[in-house]
């Protein structure tokens, strides 16, 4: 796939998840994707997950924990198989209604039409600080 493609398919990607269309956001991820999120102490979205079936609990987990307030992917970079993204987003955490925000880098690797990895860059400090402030 070209660069252009690249982008396409991880924007697609963003649209899904934003209208909540899980299952078919995770077609869209080869079968042994490497799905990677900072550690945070006490949050159980951190860690590295491997394939479909633990990415589709991480989408569970999540959704159980926290609601987006805003999520803005604002820029694309395409370089040969990796589509880094830079945004902001702003979430609420369901069981003590603390809000959180950060801007992000998401970094996506696509090989054959698929995305075989991710990898996000945080505030873990800041998610720390709404899971666990007293």
């Amino acid at each position: 796939m070209s660069e252009q493609e690249n982008r396409q398919l991880v924007e697609q990607a963003y649209a899904k998840f934003k209208a909540g269309d899980i299952p078919t956001l995770l077609q869209s991820m080869s079968e042994d994707i490497t799905w990677q999120l900072p550690q945070v102490e006490n949050v159980p979205l951190g860690g590295k997950r491997q394939g479909r079936g633990e990415v589709g609990e991480f989408f569970s987990t999540l959704a159980s924990l926290m609601v987006p307030r805003s999520f803005e992917p604002r820029e694309f970079i395409a370089q040969a198989d990796k589509v880094v993204v830079l945004g902001h987003y702003d979430w609420q955490v369901k069981a003590n209604g603390r809000t959180w925000e950060s801007d992000f880098a998401h970094v996506f690797t696509v090989r054959g039409g698929q995305i075989v990895a991710f990898q996000e860059y945080t505030d873990s400090a800041a998610i720390a600080k709404a899971f666990n402030q007293a």
